[in-house]
């Protein structure tokens, strides 16, 4: 296995992932994905951390998807094997219990998109390239991208950019949806932690039901969506922390949230 391709720096309730392979544009090797899935999984039964953020080493990309030189070694079980861990850990950034900000410092293509779209929240430099663009090699995306794009800007545009695998500016990910926000290459990891301070701010089992209900909500109808709502609500009536945002209001000062 290779060392070190993926760094950690946990502070202050914010854990930074950068995936480190940037001599090969960050792609995502078996190795990198397994890394990330153990992260992931520990993560999830981490008090201290409340808000992930997830970004490429170097300047030049953020995740330019499969490695295509392993790809090209496996064979057709190994194909599959390395579909479904991808798959999974998409599924498991997405249905994380924290929220996942994607810093997308650069190309972001096939899976790197991917990867972007299973996080709650993209903030994009200026400078990034996003797509997927698989079927130019005459495959489909297949780590979520089907589903994922046409939920997040649409069917036809999700239809258009995927037909033709067209790549996306910061400007144009922005106006279509891709992109929550965009800014200058050195400001990007100031604005992902701008951001994770603001959640902080938040009641962490708050943020945990918001995720949960919009999530699971948006895949039923409208009746089921308001009653998983509902369930998730409730979760927070009994918290220490909801008579604490009531009583720092009260008292004009700002809430302290123990997640309790």
């Amino acid at each position: 296995m290779e060392e070190n391709i993926l760094l950690k720096e946990k502070k202050d309730g914010v854990i930074l992932l950068t995936l480190n392979r940037p001599g090969v544009m960050n792609s995502l090797s078996f190795d990198l994905l397994r890394a990330l899935q153990q992260e992931v999984d520990a993560i999830r039964f981490m008090p201290d951390v409340r808000v992930v953020i997830i970004t490429g080493a170097g300047e030049k990309a953020f995740c330019s998807g499969a490695d295509l030189k392993e790809r090209a070694t496996l064979s057709p079980a190994q194909v599959k094997e390395y579909i479904l861990t991808i798959r999974n850990l998409f599924t498991a950034i997405e249905y994380l219990n924290k929220p996942v900000i994607a810093a997308v410092n650069g190309i972001a293509l096939g899976g790197g998109t991917e990867l972007a779209l299973a996080s709650d929240i993209r903030i994009v430099s200026k400078t990034a390239l996003m797509g997927l663009t698989e079927t130019r090699l005459a495959i489909i995306p297949g780590a979520g991208g089907t589903q994922r794009l046409p939920r997040l800007v649409g069917k036809g545009k999700a239809k258009e950019l995927i037909f033709t695998g067209r790549r996306v500016g910061a400007d144009e990910a922005l106006t279509i949806g891709l992109a929550n926000q965009i800014c200058e290459p050195d400001q990007l990891l100031n604005e992902a932690h701008k951001m994770a301070a603001m959640i902080l701010e938040t009641g962490p089992i708050a943020i945990e039901q918001a995720k949960y209900a919009i999530n699971y909500g948006l895949e039923t109808d409208l009746s089921t969506g308001l009653a998983i709502e509902s369930n998730a609500y409730w979760v927070c009536i009994p918290t220490q922390d909801r008579l604490e945002g009531l009583a720092a209001f009260r008292e004009k000062r700002k809430p302290v949230y123990k997640g309790m």
